[in-house]
């Protein structure tokens, strides 16, 4: 059965999906995008995911290709024609199309929208829980506005290929004060010698995560204490338990970085238990 993807206003073969040759997201990297699991039929914090996609607009002054609601129709849409019940949907909304010129194009111009989806195999998102992945650390030379969530991702690409070289599945991002940022495609908490989850603050620098958000209410409801503050690679390697969150891995440890051995080398409780509780607490909507 072939995939499908919505591509502004139809539903088509994925095979056959295409955006203009125009198109400022691929001239410009003008654009933003938003990724969101799905588990045994649930969409897992739609609402997060696009009170954040909201903001990535806002702050790159791009339209909205549709309402909220007809967005949602579409995604659940996309999501029923591709048969996903545990996966993903991919959905990027760019400045549209025009020619090519640095300034926006002229008002009215509308955005483009496209949405995919795809089903994964849970079993390997269940080994990596259980044997844990290893990462590398990389200097941080992205622009400033890592907060937004746009498709100019080449320096994350870049750096995951580093990492895949170095036999690790995840770059860990550091400031010119040797301070932990965030991953090329993830954030990263640390457990520290007293017990306490400590992730660097969002309000710059980092993405706020919103696999990130939710941790944080399922901490609270564990009663595990969190700490948003500035903390070193020095302070990373000697932690109790290194892991890092995405919305399509949620929780995953990690037991090496540059070649280190973390704590034991195995993953940790605190990582488990939340990883467990996760999705008691975290938003599901019904395709």
């Amino acid at each position: 059965m072939p995939r499908i993807a919505y591509v502004n206003g139809r539903y088509v073969n994925h095979s056959d999906a295409m955006v203009h040759v125009e198109d400022r997201g691929y001239q410009f990297a003008d654009g933003v995008y938003e990724v969101c699991e799905v588990r045994h039929g649930l969409i897992v914090d739609l609402s997060r995911h696009l009170d954040r996609l909201n903001r990535s607009l806002g702050e790159l002054r791009i339209a909205w290709p549709m309402s909220r609601a007809a967005l949602i129709h579409v995604i659940r849409e996309t999501l029923r024609r591709n048969h996903v019940r545990n996966g993903l949907f991919y959905l990027q909304v760019t400045r549209g199309v025009a020619r090519r010129d640095h300034v926006f194009p002229a008002e009215g111009t509308p955005s483009s929208i496209v949405v995919t989806a795809k089903s994964t195999d849970p079993s390997v998102i269940a080994k990596k829980n259980a044997n844990g992945i290893k990462a590398i650390t990389v200097r941080d030379n992205r622009w400033d506005r890592v907060d937004i969530k746009s498709v100019g991702l080449l320096p994350n690409a870049l750096a995951r290929q580093q990492a895949k070289e170095a036999g690790a599945q995840e770059a860990i991002y550091i400031d010119h004060n040797s301070m932990v940022k965030e991953g090329a495609a993830t954030n990263v908490w640390i457990v520290d010698t007293d017990g306490n989850l400590v992730t660097r603050p969002a309000e710059h620098g980092i993405l706020r995560g919103i696999t990130r958000t939710t941790l944080m209410d399922v901490a609270a409801k564990l009663e595990v204490t969190v700490v948003e503050r500035f903390f070193s690679v020095e302070e990373m390697m000697a932690a109790r338990e290194v892991f890092i969150t995405a919305a399509t891995s949620i929780c995953f440890p990690v037991v090496a970085i540059d070649g280190q051995t973390i704590a034991n080398g195995h993953p940790g409780s605190v990582s488990q238990k939340i990883r467990e509780a996760f999705f008691d607490v975290a938003e599901k909507t019904a395709i």
